[in-house]
Parts: C-alpha cells; structure tokens; sequence
C-alpha cells in the first residue's frame, strides 16, 4: 500500500520572517529523510504573482511558483502562513487569495504573525489561536470573535495551528510532524537542528525571568537571582524580604511594582520551570525533583503541573524527556 503524501504550501510575501519559513520547511523535510519516507512531504513555495520576495532581514527568496498555479491542481494538505514585518501592511491581493483558499486547506498553519493575516482573512473565527507576544493585543482588539490566548507557545484548534514567535514555529512543526510521522521521526529531526524534542504547546512565551519585568533596584534584582538559583531554598515572603532587607509589607509591594508580579508567582514559575527542565534532561526519579525544585513533596509538584500544564510530572517526562545520546 503506497503511504500518503502530504503537500506543503509556503506562502511567500515581501517582509516574511525567513526562519518562519526556513524553520518548519527544514523540519518537515528532515523528518521525511528520517522516517526513511523521501516523498512523505512535498513542499512548495509560492508568492502571489510567482516573483521574488525579499525577506524581513534581506535575504530574496525566489518562490518556486505563484499561489494561482501552486493550488491549480487542487488544494495543499497543509497550508503555512509565515510571519514577519510584511503581516503589517499585507497586500490585499494576498488576503483575498487567502480569504478565497485557505478554507480548502486540510490543515492551516500559521507561524508568528502569519496569524495576523489568516485573521484578516476571516480564516480564524470562532478559534483560539496564538501569535508573537507584540501581536497578540492588537489581533484582540482588531478581531473580537478570535479568541487570543498570548501565553502558550503554539495552539492546535482542530484544523488550525498557530505558534508564537520565530522559533516557536519550529516547536509547532515538530509536533506536527509528530503526529504525520510519529515520535521517532520528529526526535531525529530535534537532535540534529539541537532543539527539544519539542517544547509543550501550553508553555509559556517567555522563561519566568523574560516573562517579568527586571527590578530597578539592586536588592530586588538580587533577590530575583537568588530564587533562579536556589529553589529548594524557603522563598517565602519573609524570608525574601530580608535578604532585600525590607519589610515583607513594603518587600511584596515593591516587588510586584517593579516586576509585575507577587513574588508568589515569581516563585511559582521559576519552580516549575526548574522541575520541567530536571524531568526533560536528567534521569532524577520525582521524589528528588520535587524536592530540588523546592515543591517538598512529589503531590504538590503534581498539582503545580496538573494546574500550570494540564498533566502530572511523570506523564509530563514520558512525552518530553530525551533520552541520553
């Protein structure tokens, strides 16, 4: 029985991000090479009117056809829609090709604020989606019956996909091709371009120290690097507040103005991020993560887990853990 080829279209467009582009291309076609499946993708760019486009960083890029022809013979399986400066002022032509097309498409990708232009194409009503961080306010406010969720990393929404920023888009590649390919496949593909496995759609954009702002004063950004450091350590209030040498009152206070968060949840992520990464790359058994990671007990990492990523630790490492190589 002769296995299913799955055609992939890029779209092409002046100002496209070129890893938004390059990222996900790579991964699929290297998944094909290693599940031993040369024709399992087929992959096409296309710009509009066929002709060269120049990238946000400079790069020209010329496409192998233009959108009319690539879909002539019928729709692609998985349409990709990448982001980059051009989202911005799109040309219209691009978003009534969409508007016309994009329906067809048996799985609809969009990478960064390649999200943005599938919106403008009223190709995401109804949806949840995610885009880069700096567009996920303006898409919001600009398309009310989107529903934006600005924290994950990438969304899968039925036949829609979305992914964050630049390298995110190569996260959701990766586990698309998981599900065409399977998990050895897309592991191959991840040691070779020396990424994750993948990381988890629902983790966050940003590392807990990206994701707040850095303190002004010194004795906050000190107490910030003590809790990324230690945190096994007690990083209650109390004791955060005196190595600030402040009041916990005035410590709290001070801390979520200059942040933009309690130093609870400062805490809570930085655990958790720790705690993911020890499941991910080390071989500890739960019960010592727990307490490296400063949860005390293997139950209250699970309902850390169970709450922020919607599954407990050990299932969590049988997904995302690479083994030693």
């Amino acid at each position: 029985m002769t296995q299913r080829s799955r055609s992939v279209l890029v779209v092409l467009y002046d100002g496209v991000q070129t890893l938004d582009v390059t990222g996900p291309v790579e991964v699929f076609a290297g998944g094909a090479r290693a599940a031993g499946r040369p024709g399992a993708y087929t992959i096409r760019t296309a710009s509009l009117d066929g002709g060269p486009v120049r990238t946000s960083c400079g790069l020209r890029i010329l496409p192998d056809t233009s959108l009319a022809e690539a879909v002539a013979g019928g729709p692609p399986h998985t349409l990709l829609v990448p982001g980059g400066h051009g989202s911005r002022t799109p040309d219209p032509g691009l978003i009534a090709w969409l508007r016309t097309h994009a329906s067809a498409a048996e799985r609809l990708v969009g990478v960064c604020t390649g999200t943005v232009l599938l919106a403008e194409a009223g190709q995401l009503d109804g949806h949840r989606v995610t885009t880069h961080w700096v567009a996920c306010e303006p898409l919001a406010r600009d398309h009310p019956e989107v529903t934006v969720d600005p924290d994950p990393i990438f969304v899968r929404d039925g036949r829609i996909a979305t992914s964050a920023g630049v390298t995110a888009g190569i996260d959701l590649a990766l586990a698309l091709l998981e599900e065409d390919l399977g998990r050895d496949a897309a592991l191959t593909v991840a040691r070779y371009l020396v990424v994750f496995l993948r990381r988890p759609g629902n983790q966050a954009q940003f590392s807990a120290p990206l994701a707040t702002q850095t303190a002004r004063r010194e004795p906050l950004r000190d107490v910030q690097h003590w809790i990324a450091e230690h945190p096994e350590d007690d990083l209650s209030v109390p004791v955060l507040a005196a190595r600030a040498r402040l009041s916990p009152r005035h410590f709290a206070r001070a801390f979520r103005a200059e942040t933009g968060t309690t130093p609870g949840r400062y805490v809570d992520r930085v655990r958790l991020e720790h705690a993911r990464r020890l499941l991910e790359e080390s071989a500890r058994g739960v019960e010592e993560v727990a307490r490296a990671a400063g949860y005390g007990t293997p139950e209250a990492m699970r309902r850390a887990f169970v709450k922020a990523l919607g599954t407990p630790p050990a299932d969590y490492r049988r997904r995302f853990h690479a083994p030693l190589v």
